[in-house]
């Protein structure tokens, strides 16, 4: 739906339009938020969890102990393939705060900090022992989520519902991979 109304300039438009206005402030604080969702900061992080899980797999005797690190790291792959191709095809011009151009809808910061943070926390859940470790690597990642999100719109690189349609599309990705990895030994299980 989200997509439509910015393809279609529907009504959601003007929302997300008086929104951005009310909520974009540049400054440096916005933009270090901004940045947590950059590729080379991101990425790394998931390696290392990726890194992590896969080496405690294999030195715990865990069958396919490698599916839950390949799995996330395809899942990351399949975010560009996925964000590039709509940027194109939307071609949604930025904010006012932007330089003029295209190929801002939906953000790709966003899905990156969405994904990367996101598996590395869904790979590491079984690993951890007490629900409060779990609840705080949970918390950890939708604090860094909300702190990319915030900074994208507060900074102007975004518009509100960019970053809200790279919330819903990684939400679909993320319980992609939480219930494939739910389906074997090793990986989170539902409760």
């Amino acid at each position: 739906m989200i997509t439509w109304q910015v393809a279609a300039d529907g009504p959601l438009l003007r929302l997300d339009t008086r929104l951005s206005r009310a909520l974009v402030h540049p400054d440096r604080a916005s933009e270090l938020l901004a940045d947590l969702g950059n590729i080379q900061v991101a990425v790394p992080v998931l390696v290392v969890a990726l890194v992590y899980v896969g080496w405690r797999g294999r030195a715990t005797g865990i069958d396919r102990w490698w599916l839950p690190p390949l799995a996330a790291a395809v899942l990351m792959a399949l975010v560009p393939a996925i964000v590039i191709p709509l940027k194109e095809l939307i071609a949604r011009g930025g904010t006012p705060a932007v330089p003029p151009g295209t190929g801002y809808y939906p953000s790709g910061h966003t899905a990156t900090a969405m994904i990367a943070y996101g598996a590395s926390t869904l790979v590491l859940l079984p690993r951890l022992r007490t629900p409060y470790a779990r609840r705080g690597i949970v918390i950890i990642c939708a604090l860094l989520v909300a702190a990319v999100s915030f900074g994208l719109v507060r900074r102007g690189w975004h518009w509100p519902l960019d970053v809200v349609a790279s919330w819903c599309l990684g939400t679909v990705l993320l319980a992609s991979l939480w219930l494939f990895l739910g389906r074997f030994r090793g990986g989170p299980q539902p409760k």
